[in-house]
Protein backbone atom coordinates (compact mmCIF):
# COMPACT_ATOMS: atom_id res chain seq x y z
CA UNK A 1 0.00 0.00 0.00
CA UNK A 2 1.35 3.40 -0.91
CA UNK A 3 0.00 6.89 -0.46
CA UNK A 4 1.54 10.26 -1.03
CA UNK A 5 1.73 12.46 2.02
CA UNK A 6 3.94 14.93 3.82
CA UNK A 7 5.77 14.45 7.10
CA UNK A 8 5.99 17.71 9.07
CA UNK A 9 9.01 16.70 11.14
CA UNK A 10 12.78 16.98 10.86
CA UNK A 11 13.19 13.82 12.95
CA UNK A 12 15.25 11.08 11.31
CA UNK A 13 13.54 8.57 13.62
CA UNK A 14 10.07 9.53 12.40
CA UNK A 15 11.30 9.37 8.81
CA UNK A 16 12.60 5.82 9.37
CA UNK A 17 9.40 4.70 11.09
CA UNK A 18 7.10 6.16 8.42
CA UNK A 19 9.26 4.47 5.78
CA UNK A 20 8.63 1.15 7.57
CA UNK A 21 4.92 1.61 6.91
CA UNK A 22 5.56 1.73 3.16
CA UNK A 23 4.23 5.22 2.48
CA UNK A 24 5.66 7.51 -0.16
CA UNK A 25 6.22 10.88 1.50
CA UNK A 26 8.16 14.11 1.49
CA UNK A 27 9.67 15.31 4.77
CA UNK A 28 10.00 18.94 5.84
CA UNK A 29 10.26 20.80 9.13
CA UNK A 30 7.91 23.38 10.57
CA UNK A 31 8.90 26.24 12.83
CA UNK A 32 6.18 26.12 15.48
CA UNK A 33 6.14 27.54 19.00
CA UNK A 34 6.33 24.40 21.12
CA UNK A 35 5.90 26.15 24.46
CA UNK A 36 3.43 24.60 26.87
CA UNK A 37 0.55 26.94 27.70
CA UNK A 38 -0.05 27.90 31.35
CA UNK A 39 -2.14 25.20 33.09
CA UNK A 40 -2.19 23.08 29.90
CA UNK A 41 -2.38 19.37 30.76
CA UNK A 42 0.31 17.19 29.13
CA UNK A 43 -2.23 15.23 27.05
CA UNK A 44 -3.81 18.41 25.65
CA UNK A 45 -0.33 19.89 25.09
CA UNK A 46 1.09 17.01 23.03
CA UNK A 47 -2.07 16.69 20.93
CA UNK A 48 -2.14 20.44 20.28
CA UNK A 49 1.49 20.33 19.08
CA UNK A 50 0.86 17.43 16.68
CA UNK A 51 -2.18 19.21 15.26
CA UNK A 52 -0.24 22.48 15.06
CA UNK A 53 2.59 20.84 13.10
CA UNK A 54 0.18 19.21 10.65
CA UNK A 55 -1.90 22.36 10.10
CA UNK A 56 1.25 24.53 9.88
CA UNK A 57 2.43 22.31 7.03
CA UNK A 58 -0.87 22.86 5.24
CA UNK A 59 -0.56 26.63 5.85
CA UNK A 60 2.97 26.53 4.40
CA UNK A 61 1.47 25.37 1.11
CA UNK A 62 1.74 21.59 1.39
CA UNK A 63 -1.83 21.13 0.17
CA UNK A 64 -1.72 18.55 -2.60
CA UNK A 65 -1.55 15.67 -0.09
CA UNK A 66 -2.30 15.16 3.61
CA UNK A 67 0.26 16.37 6.16
CA UNK A 68 1.28 14.17 9.10
CA UNK A 69 2.42 15.92 12.27
CA UNK A 70 3.65 14.26 15.45
CA UNK A 71 5.00 15.19 18.83
CA UNK A 72 6.35 13.18 21.76
CA UNK A 73 6.65 14.21 25.39
CA UNK A 74 7.82 12.42 28.51
CA UNK A 75 5.50 12.93 31.48
CA UNK A 76 6.31 12.31 35.13
CA UNK A 77 3.32 12.91 37.37
CA UNK A 78 1.66 15.79 35.53
CA UNK A 79 4.91 17.44 34.43
CA UNK A 80 5.98 17.31 30.79
CA UNK A 81 9.73 16.86 30.44
CA UNK A 82 11.05 18.47 27.27
CA UNK A 83 14.53 18.30 25.80
CA UNK A 84 17.15 19.07 28.45
CA UNK A 85 18.19 22.74 28.47
CA UNK A 86 21.65 21.90 29.77
CA UNK A 87 23.55 19.26 31.73
CA UNK A 88 22.03 20.26 35.09
CA UNK A 89 18.53 20.04 33.65
CA UNK A 90 19.37 16.60 32.23
CA UNK A 91 20.74 15.35 35.57
CA UNK A 92 17.57 16.53 37.35
CA UNK A 93 15.42 14.70 34.76
CA UNK A 94 17.37 11.45 35.09
CA UNK A 95 17.28 11.61 38.88
CA UNK A 96 13.50 12.14 38.75
CA UNK A 97 13.00 9.24 36.29
CA UNK A 98 15.35 6.90 38.17
CA UNK A 99 13.54 3.89 39.61
CA UNK A 100 10.09 5.18 38.59
CA UNK A 101 7.42 4.65 35.96
CA UNK A 102 6.63 7.56 33.67
CA UNK A 103 4.45 8.04 30.61
CA UNK A 104 5.55 8.78 27.07
CA UNK A 105 2.79 10.50 25.11
CA UNK A 106 3.04 10.61 21.34
CA UNK A 107 0.35 12.45 19.43
CA UNK A 108 -0.16 12.09 15.71
CA UNK A 109 -2.29 14.28 13.45
CA UNK A 110 -3.16 14.20 9.77
CA UNK A 111 -4.46 17.38 8.13
CA UNK A 112 -5.43 18.93 4.85
CA UNK A 113 -7.12 22.26 4.16
CA UNK A 114 -10.51 20.85 5.22
CA UNK A 115 -9.94 18.83 8.39
CA UNK A 116 -7.63 17.36 11.00
CA UNK A 117 -7.70 13.90 12.58
CA UNK A 118 -5.55 13.19 15.63
CA UNK A 119 -4.83 10.55 18.23
CA UNK A 120 -2.53 10.22 21.24
CA UNK A 121 -0.79 7.03 22.28
CA UNK A 122 0.34 6.69 25.91
CA UNK A 123 3.03 4.22 26.93
CA UNK A 124 4.20 3.46 30.47
CA UNK A 125 7.99 3.17 30.79
CA UNK A 126 9.79 2.05 33.94
CA UNK A 127 13.43 2.95 34.61
CA UNK A 128 15.82 1.03 36.83
CA UNK A 129 17.46 3.01 39.64
CA UNK A 130 20.28 5.03 38.02
CA UNK A 131 23.64 5.78 39.60
CA UNK A 132 25.28 9.20 39.34
CA UNK A 133 28.01 7.58 37.21
CA UNK A 134 25.47 6.11 34.76
CA UNK A 135 23.78 9.50 34.41
CA UNK A 136 27.13 11.24 33.86
CA UNK A 137 28.30 8.70 31.28
CA UNK A 138 25.01 8.88 29.43
CA UNK A 139 25.23 12.67 29.18
CA UNK A 140 28.72 12.41 27.70
CA UNK A 141 27.50 9.94 25.06
CA UNK A 142 25.82 12.92 23.36
CA UNK A 143 22.54 11.04 22.94
CA UNK A 144 20.28 12.83 25.46
CA UNK A 145 20.70 16.43 24.26
CA UNK A 146 17.92 16.44 21.63
CA UNK A 147 15.56 13.91 23.22
CA UNK A 148 12.32 14.58 25.08
CA UNK A 149 12.84 13.50 28.67
CA UNK A 150 16.57 13.32 28.05
CA UNK A 151 16.74 9.77 26.69
CA UNK A 152 16.35 7.69 23.56
CA UNK A 153 14.89 4.22 24.09
CA UNK A 154 16.19 3.06 20.70
CA UNK A 155 19.76 3.98 21.67
CA UNK A 156 21.88 3.80 24.79
CA UNK A 157 18.95 4.98 26.92
CA UNK A 158 17.23 1.67 26.29
CA UNK A 159 19.47 0.04 28.88
CA UNK A 160 17.66 1.95 31.65
CA UNK A 161 14.23 0.54 30.76
CA UNK A 162 13.08 -2.41 32.87
CA UNK A 163 9.46 -2.49 31.70
CA UNK A 164 7.34 -1.05 28.94
CA UNK A 165 3.56 -1.21 28.64
CA UNK A 166 2.20 0.14 25.37
CA UNK A 167 3.82 1.02 22.05
CA UNK A 168 7.60 0.85 21.79
CA UNK A 169 7.43 2.75 18.49
CA UNK A 170 5.45 5.57 20.13
CA UNK A 171 8.33 6.00 22.59
CA UNK A 172 10.75 6.19 19.64
CA UNK A 173 8.51 8.90 18.12
CA UNK A 174 5.85 7.44 15.83
CA UNK A 175 3.44 4.63 16.81
CA UNK A 176 3.33 2.39 13.74
CA UNK A 177 -0.06 0.73 14.12
CA UNK A 178 -1.91 3.88 15.18
CA UNK A 179 -0.25 6.04 12.53
CA UNK A 180 -1.16 3.58 9.77
CA UNK A 181 -4.76 3.37 11.01
CA UNK A 182 -5.08 7.17 11.29
CA UNK A 183 -3.75 7.71 7.75
CA UNK A 184 -6.12 5.05 6.37
CA UNK A 185 -9.08 6.62 8.20
CA UNK A 186 -8.14 10.08 6.91
CA UNK A 187 -7.79 8.82 3.32
CA UNK A 188 -11.16 7.07 3.63
CA UNK A 189 -12.80 10.31 4.70
CA UNK A 190 -13.57 9.28 8.27
CA UNK A 191 -14.08 12.16 10.71
CA UNK A 192 -13.19 12.20 14.41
Amino acid sequence: MTATLYLASASPRRRELLTQLGYTFTQFSVDADESQLPDEAPLAYVERLARLKATSGVAMGYQDAPVLGSDTIVVLGQQALGKPKDKNDFIAMMQALSGTTHQVMTAIAVADSQRVLSQTVITDVTFKPLSDLEIEQYWHSGEPQDKAGGYGIQGLGGRFVTQLSGSYFAVVGLPLYETDELIKAFMAGVDE
